[in-house]
């Protein structure tokens, strides 16, 4: 089917709660969406510093994947994305989460029209930005400005062509699009590329400072911080970021793994790379697991991958 905009594609992509797991990660059961979503709000907890009394809003919020593990740790927590059917499934995984003050909006256009001007402290979007027009990503980033309150911080993420595993994932995209009739190379919500320069230039265009950007990963992850006139806070937000690295990246273990899956599907079969590197690993190795999980889910739909490899169930 071709879909002429973001609102149509992602909502035929959500039109089952199971549909909607799958769409924002590849999760297909409730487990592996939790196991993702704790990895990346453990980034985006770190890269925010988030506080109790902190407003917080989720671009892009999907099912709830990461707002479910974050929003009961704040003051309010707002989620917005462009599909009404993934809000309803994120409605329902943030019913159970304490006493969590939580908004949800559902977005017309490249625009934050839900919140008002410096109502928020610190906002993060993950795995969106990727999937839009630069127009748009632009667009909402100079909404994010207007939002954030003077000092406020917001974290993202985006595919980062520069790297070398960065860039074999964009060789999955041109060398399907070589094979592809001229008509059916614009897929609204295909994967989109950058490199970390282009990123800084985007967010100091639209007024915010780019306080970290790391680009040691197939992500260029980027923390933007709206000036509020002292550079001695921004400086002491520098350096505790500069502290905090090793919580916010990627990393190599994960960027080893999503390798071995390009990889394999580069070459049209199963992730088997994959499988023999988490042979290697504990059954306690969080990101291991995190791997171990999501592959389970995904080769019990893939009956052309054969049968599941033996031990790949993710640990308890």
């Amino acid at each position: 089917m071709d879909f002429q905009d973001y609102k149509s594609f992602w909502n035929d992509k959500a039109s089952t709660p199971r549909g909607a797991l799958v769409a924002v990660d590849g999760s297909h059961d409730e487990r592996t969406v939790r196991l993702t979503g704790a990895f990346s709000a453990a980034q985006a907890r770190a890269a925010l510093d988030l506080q109790s009394g902190d407003r917080v809003f989720e671009l892009g919020c999907g099912v709830g994947r990461i707002g479910r593990e974050l929003a009961g740790d704040v003051a309010h927590w707002h989620g917005l994305d462009i599909s009404e059917n993934m809000l309803g499934v994120a409605r329902e995984r943030l019913a159970g989460v304490g006493d969590c003050d939580c908004a949800f909006s559902a977005l017309q256009r490249p625009r934050l029209d839900a919140l008002a001007d410096a109502s928020m402290d610190k906002g993060y979007c993950v795995a969106v930005f990727i999937h839009m027009d630069k127009e748009d990503f632009v667009l909402y980033l100079r909404d994010v400005a207007r939002v954030l309150r003077p000092g406020g911080l917001f974290y993202f993420d985006h595919w980062n062509l520069a790297h070398p595993v960065g860039w074999r994932r964009f060789a999955l995209e041109f060398e399907q699009a070589a094979h592809l009739p001229p008509g059916q190379r614009k897929d609204v919500a295909r994967n989109q590329f950058v490199v970390p320069q282009e990123v800084e230039a985007y967010v100091r265009g639209v007024g915010l400072e780019p306080v970290l950007v790391l680009d040691d990963s197939p992500c260029v992850q980027v923390v933007a911080r709206k000036p509020d006139g002292d550079p001695v806070a921004s400086a002491r937000e520098a350096e505790r970021l500069r502290n905090a690295v090793a919580r916010i990246t990627y990393g190599q273990q994960w960027t080893t793994y999503f390798d071995a899956i390009v990889a394999d599907e580069a070459e049209a079969r199963g992730p088997h790379r994959l499988v023999a590197l988490l042979s290697q690993r504990p059954a306690d190795d969080g990101v291991a697991n995190m791997f171990r999980a999501w592959i389970h889910g995904a080769w019990q739909t893939r009956p052309d991958w054969g049968p599941v490899p033996a031990g790949l169930e993710p640990s308890a």
